[in-house]
Order: C-alpha cells, then structure tokens, then sequence
C-alpha cells in the first residue's frame, strides 16, 4: 500500500461532524486521501450556493418523540393551539448540529423522550435546520449565527404571544448547535434561563471573541459538556476553552471509555465520507449521552468537581464539595454564577448509567532528608460492605518523595458500599526496595527513631460522592517482599484535636490518629 504523509487533517464531528486543522505524524494511507480528503477539498472549491437558512420548530409529543407532527410557526398564533402548547410549563429547544446524511440523529428522539420522562408536562421542540446543517462544515458554521437570529426571534414571538416566562425556557445545543444556541439567546429582546452546551464545535469557534461563539453572556445560566477536546491523534473536535458559566471535562475532556479513535480513522479511510458520522461520534456524541444519562438516572447522579486542570485531577487533588467546589452534572447542575468559568472534572465509565465512585488517597510518607525518592507502581484494592475491587493502579506524578504527603485519585464502577479495608501492594524500580517501603511502616509503629528509615504515617480517605473521611491504619506488622500487599484498615473515623500549641502549631493541625 503507498502512504501519502499528510500535514494537516480536515475532519468530522457528528450530529455534529467538524472540520479541523491539526498536526499528525506518521502517514496516512493513500485510500483516506481518496475516500475522504480529496472529496471534502473538492467540495471547498466547488460549493453549491448554500440553502436558504430557514428553522422549524416541532412540538413533539411524549408518545412519538421521533415524529414531526406538529409545527409552530411564528406568526401564525393558532399553531400554538394546534400543537397543545403549555405556556404555564418548562419549555425545551433541542438543537441538531452538523450533517452529512440531512437526517436527524438518533440521539433527538433519546433526547426527546428524556426530558418528558423527567419534565412530563413540558414543551419539548426540536429545531429543525437539517437543510443549513448539511452543507459544507464551513458553510454550515458560518450560517449558525443567521439560524441562531431566526430562533432568537421566535424565541421573542413566543414570549410575546404565548407569555412564555423565558426564566422557564432551557435551550440544548450539541456541536454547532451549542452556538446556534448560544446566538439565538444573545440575539433574543429578554435573557433566557438557561443553555447547555454539548461539546460545541470547535474549528472556526475556537479562540474567537465571546460574541462569536457560545458565552456565558448568552442565558442567564450556560452549562458546557467538553467530552472531544482533543483527540488521540492531536485532533480538536469540539471546543477547547471553557466557554460557559460552569464547564465540565469528562474524562479530562477527551478520551471516552468505549471509544475508538484509531478504528474509527480507519473506517474512515476504507469507506470515505459516508462514514464521516460514525468515525468520529463515538467521543463528540457521548456529551449527549451523558447529558440523558443524568436526566434518566437523576437519583443516582454523577458528580465533578472544580479542579485547576485535568492533571491534578488526575492526581487526586480535587475532590472536595466546599464553598461549591462539587456539582451534579447535567440537568440537576446546581446554578452557579460566578465572574470567571468555573472548570469541573469528572470520571465515567464506558456506557449507561456513566456514574463512577472517586475515591481520595493522601499518603504520607516521612524520612531523613538524604533519603532518595522512589518511583514505584502503586496497586491498590478496596473493600467494603457491597463488594470490592482489586488491582487499581494509582497514578503516581513522577516520584514519590519522603517528608511529603502524595495524593492519588481511585475510581470504582460498582458501588462498594462503606469501605472497611484497604490493601496497597508497591513494586519499586528506584533504589527503595517494596520491601523498605512497608517495613517504615513497622518501624512507625514500634516507636522508632523518624530518622531511622522512611516511614508511612498515615492513610486518609475522601471519598467523593459522599464527602465521608477516614482514616486507614497498618492493620499488623509485617515486612513486605515485592509480591507482597500491605492490608489497611479503619483505626477512628474522627481526630483528637487540642488547642494546645507543639512547636509553632496547633496539634489539631497534626492529626494524631487515636487507637482502640
């Protein structure tokens, strides 16, 4: 097979399909260039004048939520009526992005009969612009803001003929729906409540003026779904910069348990743009599905928390629901407002319901200060009254240092219930041995010398969705070999505090664990 190396990429994104520019080493196979490229580079220079931008507004029903069988028409009163519009319940705008086959997604019909399963009295409309959103990415992303003036002006229409109180009016975006969304608020006489951003689109979006995109100034409240921020290959699909009041990164934002980029890419090069929808989706599209997720299983919701970046989320850093630091993700978000974007992170599994359990681990290790540092792999195993997991992998940033206390962030799909044990098994490949490593903690406890040999003081826990600390102590002593685990287990779920004052501090800073 010949490669033909390629320097940049135009890509997809579905409901939703993007294009976008990156770099990418290595080469790509001759068939992509001519299933794919060659066909969207021809289309660039051979457009067909765009369809005229038009919407259509389809008051779906619980009972069919994948049928257009109603149409309110701005400017013809009487439509409301026809279709049963409920001026006195919320009402829902549902908002398609990018095409390639001029069909709606599957996803609008999910979508549809979400919110009715959580909102049974509401206005549910889905916005049609198929005949905009299958041109060209590029024409399509240009004429987001003509459809987004057209729905802003039925938005005014709505509010003025069938008293709508817009407080009660939340609009749902994916892709460059996200911005048709976001325009439609800012063009509309009067604030709406609120607009959820599902991974909007990034290329032609990304680093632009507010007022060109997406903002918090759109609704009186914009949530954001980042899940395609950047792709295993470099690749940007969907927006990159917090653009909301509160942005949340699944799984940092960019790889999605279950999804494939690699295969897709493939796919791509063996089938060309017929298979633009399904090569890219599986990661821009789960902002969808993680936005229905939280409306189909609101008593058992996701959480994310604020976090300076991905990386120390990563590192178990962030786990705290203080001075709301914590939110529910999706449509139970609690609605905060603050000067700048907030960031939250969150973990996932790979399918429905995505909800996973985040557990906190700070371990403090103590030593002389001409110790080395190791660098191990950490395995840890939890077990509680439903259940338990074995073999997770901490993820240790860089080395483990003495005289510092190391975070790590554990995540569990089953629901453990109250943790009762914890075992930690090291393998070292620095000049500590495992073997060292648990026998400081012998050490610890038979009240030797903290300058005899690194040490394990304690170990505690936060665990995320349920804000529960503890504390974890050696439950006997033993010296581990490499193969060995170290078995922990609750000494005292709460600390012994004084006001008493030792060298310089309060020993209520200390945290002395007390022992039955």
């Amino acid at each position: 097979m010949r490669f033909w190396p390629l320097e940049i990429l135009v890509l997809v994104v579905t409901g939703s399909s993007v294009l976008c520019e990156s770099s990418l080493e290595g080469e790509l196979p001759t068939s992509l260039r001519d299933n794919f490229l060659e066909p969207i580079s021809w289309s660039l220079f051979h457009q067909r004048e765009a369809n005229n931008v038009h919407a259509k507004f389809s008051l779906r029903k619980p009972s069919l939520p994948d049928d257009d069988i109603c149409y309110i028409v701005p400017g013809e009163e009487e439509t409301l009526g026809n279709c049963n519009f409920n001026n006195t319940a919320k009402t829902f705008l549902v908002i398609h992005g990018w095409t390639v086959s001029g069909l709606f997604e599957s996803w609008v019909a999910k979508m549809v009969a979400a919110l009715y399963g959580r909102e049974k009295d509401a206005n549910v409309i889905v916005v049609d612009w198929l005949n905009t959103a299958q041109d060209h990415y590029i024409v399509a992303a240009q004429n987001t803001q003509k459809v987004g003036q057209e729905v802003g002006r039925f938005i005014d229409w709505m509010e003025d003929k069938a008293n709508i109180p817009l407080e009660k009016l939340h609009l749902i975006g994916y892709s460059l729906g996200a911005h048709v969304a976001g325009f439609a608020g800012s063009h509309a006489t009067n604030k709406v409540g609120r607009i959820t951003g599902l991974d909007p689109a990034g290329p032609d979006f990304e680093g632009v003026h507010a007022h060109e995109r997406l903002s918090p100034d759109d609704a009186h409240f914009v949530d954001v779904l980042h899940t395609f921020s950047r792709g295993s290959l470099g690749l940007s699909i969907g927006i990159e910069q917090p653009i909301g009041h509160v942005d949340i990164y699944p799984n940092g934002g960019s790889f999605q348990p279950g999804c494939n980029l690699r295969g897709a890419l493939e796919k791509l090069a063996n089938l060309g743009l017929i298979a633009m929808n399904e090569a890219i989706k599986c990661e821009h599209e789960r902002s969808v599905h993680l936005f229905i997720d939280s409306l189909l299983n609101g008593e058992e919701p996701s959480k994310a928390y604020t976090c300076g970046s991905s990386d120390m989320f990563e590192r178990g850093m962030c786990l705290s629901c203080r001075k709301n630091r914590c939110s529910i993700m999706g449509y139970d978000m609690k609605k905060v407002r603050k000067a700048r974007s907030v960031k939250m992170f969150t973990k996932t599994r790979a399918s429905m319901p995505f909800r996973v359990h985040h557990y906190q681990l700070k371990i403090h290790f103590t030593g002389q200060k001409k110790q080395t540092e190791i660098d191990p792999t950490v395995m840890a195993s939890l077990y509680g009254t439903n259940g338990s997991v074995e073999n997770l992998h901490l993820k240790v940033d860089g080395k483990i240092t003495p005289n510092k206390t190391h975070s790590f962030l554990l995540v569990t799909e089953e629901d453990i219930g109250d943790l009762l044990m914890l075992k930690l098994r090291v393998e070292d490949s620095s000049n500590w041995s495992a073997s060292s490593l648990f026998g400081m903690v012998q050490s610890w406890w038979n009240g030797e010398s903290s300058d005899s040999e690194p040490q394990i003081q304690r170990i505690r826990i936060r665990i995320g969705e349920t804000q529960k600390k503890m504390v974890f102590c050696l439950k006997f002593y033993q010296k581990a070999n490499l193969s060995h685990e170290a078995t922990f287990v609750k000494c005292k779920e709460s600390w012994r505090k004084s006001s008493k004052r030792t060298r310089g501090r309060s020993i209520e800073d200390t945290e002395v664990p007390i022992y039955r």
